[in-house]
């Protein structure tokens, strides 16, 4: 079933996670318990990962990709058997473009986890620990970009709200960048991050990537799905591995997306998987428009639109 409002299902990215997420639903729901078993079969250990830790492993970015992958889609499974709903466009946060692939049926769960696994240990790898570095900015975006374009080694990774945007690139770059961005006015806070991601530093992930990402078979979404790196809808499955691997150095147009699902006819933003990150976002781009989360048993249950 189709509601008369159109639906924008909203997948998260690194650092939403947490031990125990989508235990619950496992518990309650076939349809994410199937999820969590297909996990653990791909991927032995997983699901125990997820649902009892410890949480400094289940943070290492190899596990917490493909762990919030299968939280995400075991919740939106879970809300979809439950409600009948389906969505009419699908975006994720980085990682989460993943999910949204699984959701919009482009691309499957085993082969979405196979890669998130991989990604994360080829992002991790890439660069070694403490040559890079991200920060978040508070500010004007496009003096971000002015300041970055200035300084060899740092560019803007996640355009994330109106005037938050993340810088990432080597850790002398992004603190000069830092440095610079605070003298004329802005805020610039270090992030507590394993790797230098959506940057050219990731290069070595990308090209390493690639060979898996071209492997893999893709189905046309079901709905459109917008990528990271374009901010527009894809709706055929031809681009999709060229996508992914764009994204893995690409900025996050995170602000550019929402406000195209907005003037596409998106009515209510709903977040599935664990935390409220990307709602939370949603409502400093779109002051006022409808979010929701989806994460939990009550969440699915409670639901109504």
């Amino acid at each position: 079933m189709t509601p008369d409002v159109k639906i924008a299902a909203l997948f998260p990215g690194q650092g939403s996670h947490a031990v125990g997420m989508g235990a619950d639903l496992a518990a309650t729901f076939p349809e994410a318990a199937e999820v969590y078993a297909q996990a653990d079969a791909v991927l032995p250990g997983l699901r125990a990962l997820i649902e009892t830790g410890p949480l400094d492993d289940l943070t290492l970015t190899a596990n917490q990709q493909p762990a919030l992958v299968a939280a995400s889609v075991a919740a939106y499974r879970a809300w979809r058997a439950h409600t009948g709903l389906t969505p009419a466009f699908a975006a994720g946060h980085s990682l989460g473009e993943y999910s949204a692939l699984v959701a919009a049926d482009a691309l499957s769960l085993g082969d979405a986890l196979r890669l998130t696994r991989q990604r994360g240990e080829l992002m991790q790898a890439a660069v070694p620990v403490g040559e890079g570095a991200m920060s978040a900015v508070m500010g004007d975006p496009a003096v971000v970009q002015e300041v970055c374009a200035a300084h060899a080694g740092v560019q803007p990774a996640n355009f994330n709200a109106p005037t938050q945007t993340v810088i990432s690139g080597t850790r002398a770059a992004v603190e000069a960048a830092g440095a610079e961005l605070k003298a004329r006015g802005l805020k610039a806070i270090p992030l507590k991050v394993s790797a230098p991601f959506h940057c050219a530093l990731m290069d070595p992930a990308a090209q390493g990537l690639a060979p898996a990402l071209h492997t893999v078979r893709y189905a046309p979404p079901a709905f459109p799905v917008y990528a990271n790196v374009t901010a527009q809808p894809t709706t055929d499955a031809a681009p999709l591995p060229d996508l992914l691997t764009r994204q893995i150095t690409g900025a996050v147009r995170w602000v550019e997306t929402i406000e195209a699902l907005a003037a596409t006819g998106a009515e209510v933003f709903i977040e599935f998987g664990p935390g409220k990150v990307l709602t939370g976002l949603v409502g400093r781009i779109l002051p006022g428009a409808r979010t929701l989360n989806v994460g939990t048993v009550e969440q699915v249950q409670s639901f109504s639109l």
